[in-house]
């Protein structure tokens, strides 16, 4: 048995043209003995009957999901050799599941959460979250993202009170300072970046959440996202937009967190890069 899980997001921009991104990624992990325990994806773009539930499992891998046709979609993968033995298929395996914000009426998937019985240590909530992206600030579609920026803080409160143990993954689409934008003074004012983003953001950190990526020294100019036009990952014009945060427990357990670049560089990669954190199960 490992002394910690390793736990993961990654907008994977379509399952379908990603699996074998996906498949390849887990089993990389797997062999160097650094197995990904928990996986989060965002961007399925698939619906939950296309799903691979069963690719995944003959991986050695238990899949929830809430997909959606075309757009969004969210999963949550989990290695079943890293489960507790009371665990041994989805039901047992993906407790308390909620699908979207309880109360927030929304037709696009992008919350899925359960708590997971990982074995040798208390059970953990994962959220798989993929944030809507806003377009701009002076358009409809940023108003839903700041509205259901608000609908998630007040819902994650209510979810630190009932399991103190928990870990909130995903695409983000916010670049919480100018240290995660590659020119921030061309972004300035833009999408990703304004100040009621960002304050959104650290509306979540005052919740008791930490930005796992934050707590470690990194190398500078490090980021998640990498925008498919202008070479923009050859030349690193990126941001840090993939966060997993932590709660107080799962913070005082973690041991490292990183952004793997590698797959960005596969042929017909996603536009994001999986981002990992570590947490010591004593």
């Amino acid at each position: 048995m490992t002394d910690s899980v390793r736990i993961a997001a990654w907008n994977v921009n379509s399952l379908k043209v990603r699996l074998p991104h996906v498949l390849r990624w887990l089993q990389d992990q797997e062999k160097v003995k650094k197995p990904i325990d928990a996986l989060c994806l965002q961007e399925l773009k698939l619906t939950d009957d296309k799903y691979p539930h069963q690719e995944l499992e003959e991986a050695g891998y238990l899949s929830l999901a809430a997909g959606q046709k075309t757009y969004n979609g969210v999963a949550i993968i989990v290695r079943k050799a890293a489960l507790a033995p009371i665990a041994s298929d989805s039901a047992t395996t993906f407790l308390k599941p909620v699908r979207n914000i309880p109360g927030y009426e929304d037709e696009q998937q992008r919350i899925l959460a359960a708590t997971i019985p990982f074995a040798g240590m208390p059970p953990m909530r994962l959220i798989s979250a993929y944030f809507p992206n806003g377009q701009s600030p002076d358009s409809d579609k940023f108003i839903y993202k700041l509205n259901w920026l608000n609908a998630l803080q007040a819902w994650l409160a209510q979810e630190l009170e009932q399991s103190p143990r928990l870990a909130l993954l995903g695409d983000f689409n916010i670049a919480p300072a100018d240290v995660d934008v590659h020119d921030p003074k061309a972004w300035e004012g833009q999408n990703l970046v304004s100040p009621p983003e960002r304050d959104a953001f650290q509306a979540l950190i005052g919740l008791g959440l930490h930005d796992s990526f934050r707590m470690f020294e990194q190398a500078p100019k490090t980021f998640s996202w990498w925008d498919y036009r202008m070479m923009g990952f050859r030349r690193n014009a990126g941001m840090r937009i993939d966060h997993i945060l932590l709660s107080d427990a799962l913070k005082e357990k973690c041991s490292g967190s990183i952004v793997d670049k590698e797959p960005r560089t596969w042929e017909q990669p996603s536009d994001h890069a999986p981002v990992i954190a570590q947490i010591k199960k004593s």
